[in-house]
């Protein structure tokens, strides 16, 4: 059945598609059916039943029917709730339930004689003697009113207990009714009237059927509850019917069928004739050939036709009929139901080709969707050989679509120009294309006409050159060629001028769109990290989608920092809104949890001045934040959790958990808020997986089923690669309601644990002697003793110029990792060491770093919590060292971390 909402494109001739007896798909001439009863019927449903929820008593009551039962089918009066029936399934699920006679068959097998199951429920939709009996009764004991109750339910008891099993030869369908803010109502369960499974527009026509009853079914103050549901909601979806008497030309038509005519009930004499006066003249012929069938005009009929409304406008309709034969094979009847048509269906003529054209063009929004409708209104309708749609930039001929893509089937001209996917060439190149494209006049060349060798072979019968105007200038060209010989009539021409106006402007707006995508993308690419560092004991993966609605760039981010060698900073958030806004405020968030982390803070100092900054940025936008610290030697990791979702991890096991984080406010909310920090110890082969709510939450999916199915994914996925691994939790995100940020990190645990020992100076006149002491001792029981010379000379400067320039604690950390001996120094101070510009034979100091970066390898110094660190690193020779005791920490002296003397 046709319906509102089906795509269809324009015509103003008529079109009809007919199916006689024998080629009608297997579904049998339809009954006779009540005026209430058509529409149902041409959408394939031959019994209808509106179920309302009584949760009260745990069941959905049956309230109202329509059509023709099936296989002496009786829909029973009540279902449980809780039951495995259909309509039960579809009221708990809020989805629509659609099955054919296979899924039929399957959900009936396994059941005894009696209809039980194997644990002694009884079939879907089958209630037992007791159940029925308790649910006949009124709460006086006596039977339900008529208008509580629908006719079969007044049968005597006997007669309602023959409910059966939904027919195993017509397909079922149960369809939630949903009322305001996902308030259940009931079900709408439908039989269909042939084995055919219902069709996608059938589908689509009783949604809508099963949201008109909802509508109805809705509370309002002041109205009571309907008595009637079913066809009072056919009504309001504007769906007519009509039953033809050929012989007579008297018509019975519904009220809806007048009202899409235009006419009102009581000026209609039921004939067909003053329907007919309604249509415009050119639709008329085709009209009255379905109204008025002949013998050999069996079957079902399709027809788009347009009647001219009382207030001087014209509507579509769309009209789908069965004609009814007598006994002696003669038309007898023809029953129809008629639609408004919302789109128009594409036709050779030339006012309905530009209604589909603009139609086609409002929905497309970059130039390669704009060149596809081109391609597909103007080469297969005129019969072209050949559509090219070129955009002007620069003076340059920009092609967006070629139609055959193949480049044998253009110049050879185009061919040397062929810079990527499509040719790029000058339009001095081509002086027909520059005198079209200056004067703005469409040119058409006949067959035979001589053409620059650019152009040779596009249009050899026949060539359309148009240029595409759009405010006030023109934005590009389409050229339509044909092989063989091409006359253009005067309607072609005013089709071309038509579309060249119309494809112009689209050509504008697409153009403007991808440069706006494009700059979005950019402004996205430039603010998330370009690559992610490679870690000594993990694996960190990141996948960023943007949202697809409105401006693709949003407020998620992630960032890795490397905040040492054996330490790693994750961070994952979402700014709130879909905007250059959110992605600035995005940038400047990911910015400034970077520079405190490099500056090594803890995480709950990190997230905090994050905070701050944010509250005093006053902006309206607030944002969410994870945050996580990892040390890769010891797999101790410390959350904090801004109003973000929870993390997840995998265990090597294949097991999964969300993280209890404690969590604290959004950043930008409260300045003096609180972020505690969780300890989490982490395994060799744990995977750590951070996430936004674009991946777990949607309008259609709730935030702990999400979450589910996000954990589901990350059990099911190999962790040996963590980029595949990312892809797979992605899955079909194809909603993407909103932006989808994936941060992954797959602990791995160091392959070579270092040795450390530290010594904390105190500030005395031999305190430099002490500290060589405690590093000659150090390196000795390491055994590198070589490298003794440079070490203490590196040390015997660092703390020298600790002590002399800064105030408060000094202390010195020494590290031996595989071949690499790191000396580091750390104060109080947040200044950087500086070397001198220039040193001659009178300065008196600044030479000690010059002479440490001479004895390094590698020298630096970075910001840390309370001040700043001066690290050298120095190559150990190749012969490896064999310390007594390889435990971390083990070599350090007893006292030293108070300064005790060695």
């Amino acid at each position: 059945m046709q319906h509102d909402g089906r795509a269809l494109a324009g015509v103003s001739e008529p079109r009809e598609s007919r199916a006689g007896a024998d080629d009608n798909g297997s579904r049998p001439p339809l009954p006779e059916a009540a005026a209430s009863d058509r529409p149902l019927a041409f959408a394939g449903v031959a019994l209808a039943a509106v179920y309302v929820a009584d949760p009260g008593n745990g069941v959905l009551r049956l309230v109202e029917t329509a059509g023709h039962t099936t296989s002496q089918y009786l829909p029973p009066e009540r279902l449980p709730l809780s039951g495995d029936s259909p309509a039960a399934h579809a009221f708990r699920t809020d989805r629509p339930l659609w099955l054919d006679l296979a899924e039929l068959a399957t959900r009936s097998a396994g059941r005894d004689s009696e209809g039980r199951d194997s644990e002694g429920r009884l079939p879907e939709g089958r209630l037992s003697e007791g159940e029925l009996s308790e649910g006949e009764l009124s709460e006086g004991g006596q039977m339900p009113s008529s208008a509580q109750a629908p006719p079969h339910a007044q049968a005597p008891h006997a007669q309602a207990r023959q409910a059966q099993e939904p027919p195993s030869e017509a397909p079922l369908a149960a369809l939630p009714l949903v009322g305001t803010e996902g308030r259940r109502l009931g079900c709408l369960v439908v039989v269909g009237a042939s084995p055919v499974r219902f069709e996608a527009e059938q589908r689509r026509f009783l949604e809508q059927y099963a949201d008109a009853i909802a509508g109805m079914l809705r509370p309002t103050a002041g109205r009571p509850a309907p008595t009637s549901l079913l066809s009072p909601a056919l009504r309001s979806l504007g769906v007519g019917s009509f039953v033809l008497m050929p012989d007579t030309g008297l018509i019975e038509a519904d009220e809806a069928l007048l009202d899409l005519v235009g006419i009102a009930p009581d000026d209609f004499d039921g004939k067909v004739d003053t329907l007919l006066a309604h249509a415009l003249p050119e639709d008329m012929h085709a009209l009255i050939s379905v109204l008025e069938p002949s013998s050999e005009a069996f079957g079902r009929r399709e027809l788009e036709f347009r009647v001219r409304r009382p207030t001087g406008g014209m509507r579509w309709l769309s009209l789908t009929c069965r004609v009814a034969a007598s006994t002696d094979e003669r038309p007898e009847q023809v029953l129809g139901v008629v639609t408004a048509t919302s789109v128009l269906r594409q036709s050779a003529d030339d006012v309905s080709r530009i209604q589909w054209l603009t139609a086609a063009l409002d929905d497309a929004t970059t130039v390669r969707d704009v060149g596809r409708v081109v391609v597909t209104a103007l080469r297969e309708p005129l019969g072209a050989d050949r559509v090219a749609l070129a955009e002007l930039r620069d003076d340059r001929l920009m092609v967006t679509v070629l139609d055959p893509p193949q480049p044998a089937a253009w110049p050879e001209a185009w061919r040397s120009e062929w810079r990527s996917e499509w040719p790029d060439a000058p339009v001095s190149a081509l002086p027909t294309l520059q005198l079209a494209l200056r004067d703005g006049r469409m040119n058409l060349w006949s067959a035979g006409t001589a053409l620059e060798p650019a152009l040779a072979g596009i249009g050899a019968g026949g060539l359309a050159v148009l240029p595409l105007p759009a405010k006030g200038r023109v934005a590009g060209v389409c050229l339509v060629g044909w092989d063989e010989p091409h006359d253009f009539v005067p309607e072609e021409r005013s089709l071309f001028t038509a579309t060249a106006a119309l494809v112009g402007q689209s050509l504008s707006r697409a153009h403007a769109h991808d440069a706006e995508q494009e700059l979005a993308t950019m402004l996205q690419r430039s603010l998330l990290p370009r690559r992610l560092p490679e870690l000594p004991g993990g694996t960190a993966v990141a996948r960023y989608l943007p949202a697809r609605r409105g401006l693709q760039v949003g407020g998620d981010w992630y960032d890795v920092i490397a905040l040492s060698e054996d330490r790693v900073a994750l961070v994952i958030g979402d700014v709130q809104g879909h905007s250059a806004g959110a992605a600035t405020i995005m940038g400047q968030m990911r910015t400034a949890v970077r520079a405190y982390a490099v500056e090594g803070h803890p995480p709950d100092v990190v997230v905090s001045r994050a905070n701050r900054l944010l509250v005093g940025m006053e902006t309206d936008l607030f944002a969410t934040c994870c945050y996580v610290e990892l040390d890769l030697e010891e797999g101790n990791a410390l959350f904090v959790r801004a109003g973000h979702l929870a993390p997840l991890l995998r265990h090597p096991d294949g097991g999964t958990e969300e993280v209890q984080v404690e969590g604290g406010l959004p950043l930008g909310i409260l300045a003096e808020a609180e972020f505690p920090m969780t300890t989490v110890a982490l395994t060799p082969g744990t995977v750590l997986a951070l996430v936004t709510d674009g991946l777990v939450e949607a309008a259609d999916l709730s935030l702990d089923e999400g979450m589910r199915r996000t954990r589901g994914a990350l059990a099911a996925a190999d962790p040996a690669d963590p980029g595949r691994m990312a892809d797979e939790l992605l899955g079909g995100v194809d909603r993407r309601e909103d932006d989808v940020a994936l941060l992954l990190l797959r602990y791995d645990g160091m392959k070579s644990r270092p040795i450390r020992a530290g010594w904390a100076v105190w500030r005395l006149p031999d305190a430099v002697m002490h500290a060589r002491r405690f590093t000659a001792r150090t390196l000795r029981k390491w055994r590198v003793e070589d490298l003794a010379d440079a070490v203490l000379l590196v040390v015997s400067e660092l703390v020298t110029n600790a002590l002399v320039h800064t105030q408060g604690p000094v202390r010195v950390d020494l590290m031996l990792r595989g071949d690499r001996l790191r000396v580091c120094v750390t104060d109080s101070s947040p200044r950087a060491p500086a070397k001198p510009v220039s040193v001659d034979w009178e300065s008196t100091g600044g030479r000690g770093l010059l002479l440490v970066e001479a004895m390094s390898e590698s020298f630096g110094s970075m910001p840390v919590a309370d001040g700043k660190q001066v690290w050298s690193e120095i190559v150990v020779p190749r012969h490896e060292p064999t310390p007594e005791d390889p435990e971390p920490g083990a070599e350090q002296e007893p006292g030293t971390e108070q300064g005790a003397a060695p």
